[in-house]
């Protein structure tokens, strides 16, 4: 994986997707930020039952556990999470599955994605969209769990909460994902008044 020192025109996003149906989206995300930044992906195991690889962008590198595991093979060489979390300038998660959630906040890294974020350099922004039932959003989990993210620093891309709909399991309800043009455009604007700082 190569580093440049000369900074990128455009921004440099780590996209990543968890085991929430919400990910049937990301090949949309995908494309949406294309428009505007360099993309890589990751993907959790259980992501990839809602992702057809086939159908994203050819120019966004998808990365899972096995990468991981195959990119390394002696003391010396690069190890992918440190890689990734090095080349990108922004990480988002999208959808946040509420075990991705949970997983996060309590500081375990079992595979790359978690691996990242439990890497990651919080100088720079991290954003989750959370994507769930409506149960599990309401659960007292899933609450105290956000609160610990939010400490950390992590950008959430809702305005409050996740929007009321009836997700696919029927239970009508908070817990599902903004639309990822809503997603893009509230990572665009909220990173460019970052980049520009105060007046």
């Amino acid at each position: 994986m190569e580093h440049h020192n000369i900074k990128p025109a455009k921004p440099r996003i780590l996209l990543a997707v968890s085991g929430s149906v919400a990910a049937i989206k990301f090949e949309i995300l995908c494309r949406c930020f294309l428009e505007w930044a360099e993309i890589r992906a990751v993907a959790t195991k259980s992501s990839l039952h809602f992702i057809d690889r086939r159908t994203l962008p050819s120019n966004v590198p998808i990365y899972t556990d096995e990468d991981e595991w195959t990119s390394w093979k002696m003391i010396g060489d690069e190890v992918l999470h440190i890689e990734l979390r090095k080349w990108a300038d922004i990480m988002v998660i999208a959808p946040l599955s509420a075990n991705t959630l949970a997983k996060i906040a309590g500081g375990l890294c079992d595979n790359l994605l978690t691996c990242v974020v439990r890497a990651w350099d919080y100088r720079k922004p991290i954003y989750v969209a959370p994507a769930m039932n409506t149960c599990m959003w309401n659960n007292p989990f899933t609450k105290h769990h956000l609160e610990v993210i939010r400490r950390f620093g992590f950008r959430f891309l809702s305005v409050t909460d996740p929007i009321t709909r009836t997700p696919a399991c029927g239970d009508h309800g908070n817990g599902i994902m903004l639309e990822p043009h809503v997603l893009f455009s509230i990572v665009r604007l909220s990173y460019k008044s970052l980049a520009s700082g105060p007046s």
